[in-house]
């Protein structure tokens, strides 16, 4: 298995379309479409993306608008056509760093795809998860989506039968009653 957070969520998305070494992949608030990604604001500064994508992080070396091709060729959802390995994303609705969406388009782009995937959202979250309940329950998840695709364990029921977002609930302390 693969987990990555942030710029390691970039990596492990990345990683993900290109090879199928891993039987599962946790991304968590992956920035997945540099383009789109490019100029949103960073709600930590207040400033745009660009420079974080240029000089930073990101280390592109140019604007999207110098060399479109290069931000297409090292942007995951670009390349999710290629993915063949199940896969779960983490994100919060309040991620002042890597937009939301940006988690939400690459679901869309896979869920469009018929790849194997699912979205763990948590509302009100910043970039990492600050609510104690949160934590505890995406650690749970994490552990059982592992387990499932690492040991062979039983999908519990939120892996197969999902939660409506809008209806999102807790697993609780006792998360065995989850399992079918």
């Amino acid at each position: 298995g693969l987990q990555g957070h942030s710029w390691g969520g970039y990596e492990s998305s990345f990683i993900l379309t290109q090879t199928d070494m891993f039987a599962c992949v946790v991304t968590g608030a992956p920035l997945t479409n540099l383009i789109s990604m490019y100029n949103i604001i960073y709600k930590g500064s207040g400033n745009f993306n660009g420079p974080i994508l240029e000089w930073s992080q990101g280390r592109m070396g140019v604007s999207p608008y110098e060399d479109f091709d290069l931000y297409v060729s090292q942007s995951p959802i670009h390349h999710a056509k290629n993915i063949s390995t199940p896969f779960l994303i983490l994100h919060g609705t309040a991620d002042g760093a890597v937009d939301w969406n940006q988690g939400v388009e690459y679901y869309q782009t896979a869920r469009r795809l018929g790849k194997e995937v699912i979205l763990l959202s948590y509302p009100d979250e910043p970039h990492h998860l600050g609510k104690e309940d949160n934590q505890k329950d995406f650690q749970i998840r994490m552990k059982q989506y592992f387990d499932h695709f690492l040991k062979g364990s039983e999908a519990p029921l939120w892996m197969t039968d999902g939660v409506d977002h809008l209806d999102k609930k807790r697993i609780g302390p006792d998360y065995q009653e989850d399992k079918k």
